[in-house]
């Protein structure tokens, strides 16, 4: 992913005076020299993988029960859902409402900012972005399709019935049967020289009785898919997350058609040491988050499926990095959390 990194200039160096950097709330003002940064705020993110189901009945699916002893073989066309993994989590966005600006004076060090390509401040003086390496993308195997009659003999061909075809493609499943079992006991005709020899051969037997007994049982299709679905976090009861439905997949929430997932979001309230000074605060510094913290928990008929406390940085407050650790004789690195805006190092050289 591209980063969006900005340097400032250090031409500054050779100056002895020591200025301090001023940070504003806002946007870039006329010419001063800069950047804008965003802190972020919470998403509750919960991602659904699920799997779509199309089942397709064998040409003789009628005949399944008879020939080869397969009950419950419907003969008709299905598709259903099934919701495999839920995972819960937190997601940072770019927060619109505290946009604040990075103003470097003159005779000052020039620290060295990354952001986000979202705008959201990553670190200062500690250049992360080199360090994350792209997940290489696995290459979707396209599922091989397998005409079952290209292993029909001339007589099953010509049969004169379904009936009759069925019955030979029976008899053709379990003579395919007996030659695997010979060569597993040792007993075939021409047995392979090798191991290796064996494997192709075994596997061969595989796919024509699967192919030909997929004429009987039917064929089913999966497809994975996976659904996002984001929600800005405030205090509530069992209110609806999300709607998943056998036939439909993932529905809206006011569609009944689908069985309902609950959430609920406690503000746990992290009493916060600097209240008493609120009144006295005053913008300076670096601005960064203090999350607060919340109790989530999504459930489905009464059974919990996430039971757990995550930061939300709508419940916390926002503080200041003292401007005095970015002047000339100070250099501080700072790694911040871009999911919630908050602090997770702060180290000096």
């Amino acid at each position: 992913m591209k980063k969006n990194i900005l340097i400032f200039s250090a031409l500054l160096l050779a100056t002895t005076a020591v200025a301090q950097t001023e940070v504003t709330a806002g946007v870039m003002r006329g010419k001063d020299y800069g950047v804008t940064y965003l802190l972020p705020r919470t998403e509750i993110e919960i991602v659904l993988q699920t799997t779509k189901h199309t089942y397709t009945p064998g040409e003789f699916c009628r005949y399944a029960d008879r020939y080869l002893r397969l009950n419950d073989i419907s003969a008709e066309p299905e598709e259903y859902w099934t919701l495999d993994k839920i995972e819960t989590r937190i997601v940072g966005v770019p927060d619109k409402e505290n946009v604040y600006f990075v103003k470097l004076k003159d005779k000052t060090v020039a620290p060295l900012m990354e952001l986000t390509e979202d705008g959201i401040v990553r670190s200062i003086n500690m250049p992360v972005s080199g360090k994350q390496t792209a997940k290489a993308s696995k290459a979707e195997v396209a599922e091989k399709s397998i005409d079952p009659r290209s292993f029909l003999t001339e007589e099953i061909l010509m049969s004169s019935s379904s009936a009759k075809m069925a019955e030979l493609i029976a008899k053709e499943i379990y003579s395919i049967r007996e030659s695997k079992n010979a060569l597993l006991r040792g007993e075939a005709d021409n047995m392979p020289q090798d191991g290796a020899q064996l494997k192709i051969m075994l596997d061969n037997l595989n796919l024509q009785e699967s192919a030909m007994t997929e004429m009987f049982s039917g064929k089913v299709k999966d497809e994975p898919k996976t659904f996002t679905i984001r929600l800005t976090p405030k205090e509530m009861k069992n209110e609806v997350a999300f709607r998943f439905s056998k036939k439909l997949g993932v529905v809206a929430n006011n569609d009944l058609a689908g069985e309902p997932y609950y959430i609920s979001i406690t503000d746990l309230k992290t009493p916060d040491p600097s209240t008493a000074e609120e009144g006295k605060k005053k913008l300076e510094g670096v601005a960064y988050n203090v999350p607060g913290r919340a109790q989530i928990t999504l459930t489905q008929n009464n059974k919990k499926l996430f039971d757990d406390q995550l930061p939300i940085t709508q419940f916390g407050t926002i503080e200041y990095l003292a401007p005095v650790l970015f002047n000339k004789n100070s250099t501080v690195k700072v790694l911040f959390d871009t999911s919630t805006g908050g602090l997770i190092k702060v180290d000096r050289e």
